[in-house]
């Protein structure tokens, strides 16, 4: 039996939907898989990285590393052994003479690369990935569902776009995954995926997470810079509008005037999230830490996580602070509350309004035997069910009946 050639194709390779899918990869066994990461140019705050017309369509391998943007996770890849390429035309945001361009280069490269399976991620590379694809001839196509570009914030014509282009799209998809059951639930309802052909996949992290441990926070609260007695609340993540950064803000404000606050990730708005907290009267007890890569050593300084996201999948980083020990307040949105089981294993406020999820913040603040309460069932909930482990037999299930046919290919 030969090995399966996937290409893995991503908009962005960082964050928890770059994240998931690396440690998925990475997860196969390399005596049965071979996998490429394909993913674009650019970084989290959105920006291409090479500007448009100064670069080759195709960068492979230890090129594809040379000026990564912050938080890229392609150097961790090819330091695992995988294929890796960066296509600069395969950026987030709709640019039509990038996107056709990105979508040549993608059935160039599937056409002449032998793959058996293309494993899509996200919207943008779902799409053009996908149509690729089918160009490129007998391919077995896989789309993972980390959430959904369309909202019901949204105005209805561009929610309808969306729901009928992911429509078309899954008549011509041999499997679907979703990072959460309520993920997978609105796909099968919209009519996105059937109800035979999608599986639900964890938010799979690496090991980590500390036990509830002083010297664990004192040493977090070094890291970070912060006085070790003082009430502290932190997210992590992209500062985008997803993650609705002033009203985080606005709750932080609502819970109290001896809160800090401290954000961990890089993003497009920055820039206001740092004027909303010089608005707010903050400033003196706010940082913003920008992206790191030692997210793991820093949550066990929080008291408490706070989520304000608009919009969600399943996210990676709750795991992440559950398993270390941190409570959590969240938004209620999406497939959250999978893992925030109000009063049990956090607890949720509607999105849109930060003064209930400041309150939220300032129970768990208030009652600390009750937030470590919640903290250590949210921790014993997770279990053995969010690690690479599982995510890897979940995709080998699926990549072999995907493609039966191309497992009994001779070598």
């Amino acid at each position: 039996m030969r090995r399966l050639r996937v290409a893995n194709v991503i908009t962005r390779m960082s964050g928890g939907a770059g994240g998931v899918a690396l440690r998925g990869a990475l997860a196969l066994d390399p005596a049965r898989y071979e996998t490429t990461i394909i993913t674009g140019g650019a970084g989290l705050d959105g920006r291409p990285v090479l500007p448009e017309g100064r670069y080759p369509p195709v960068i492979a391998g230890a090129d594809a590393l040379v000026g990564a943007p912050a938080g890229d996770l392609l150097a961790e890849a090819y330091a695992a052994g995988l294929t890796v390429v960066r296509l600069p035309d395969l950026v987030p945001q709709i640019a039509p003479t990038r996107d056709l361009a990105a979508l040549r280069v993608l059935t160039r490269l599937f056409t002449d690369g032998g793959y058996d399976v293309v494993h899509t991620h996200t919207s943008k590379a779902g799409a053009l990935g996908r149509i690729a694809a089918r160009r490129a001839g007998p391919i077995r196509t896989v789309h993972t569902f980390h959430g959904f570009p369309f909202h019901d914030f949204q105005p209805l014509w561009r929610r309808s776009l969306y729901i009928g282009a992911e429509r078309w799209l899954g008549r011509r998809t041999d499997a679907f995954l979703a990072v959460g059951s309520a993920v997978a639930a609105e796909a099968v309802r919209r009519g996105l995926a059937p109800p035979d052909r999608i599986r639900v996949i964890p938010p799979a992290i690496g090991p980590g997470g500390h036990p509830e441990d002083q010297l664990a926070r004192a040493r977090a609260r070094r890291r970070m810079g912060l006085p070790s007695g003082v009430p502290l609340v932190g997210v992590v993540g992209r500062v985008d509008y997803q993650k609705a950064p002033e009203q985080w803000v606005d709750a932080i404000a609502a819970a109290g005037d001896d809160v800090w606050a401290v954000w961990v990730g890089d993003g497009p708005l920055w820039d206001r999230l740092i004027a909303r907290v010089r608005r707010r009267g903050l400033s003196e007890r706010f940082r913003w830490l920008g992206y790191r890569t030692d997210v793991p050593d820093l949550l066990p300084g929080f008291d408490v996580f706070a989520l304000a996201s608009r919009y969600e999948g399943l996210p990676c980083v709750l795991v992440e602070a559950m398993r270390a020990g941190v409570p959590v307040a969240a938004t209620a949105v999406n497939a959250v509350p999978e893992l925030v089981l109000p009063g049990e294993t956090g607890m949720l406020a509607p999105p849109g309004q930060p003064r209930l999820l400041g309150r939220a913040v300032r129970y768990l603040l208030d009652h600390p035997d009750d937030a470590r309460r919640m903290a250590a069932t949210a921790a014993a909930r997770l279990g053995d069910r969010f690690t690479p482990e599982v995510l890897g037999v979940v995709l080998d299930q699926t990549y072999r009946a995907a493609a039966p046919d191309r497992l009994a290919s001779p070598a």
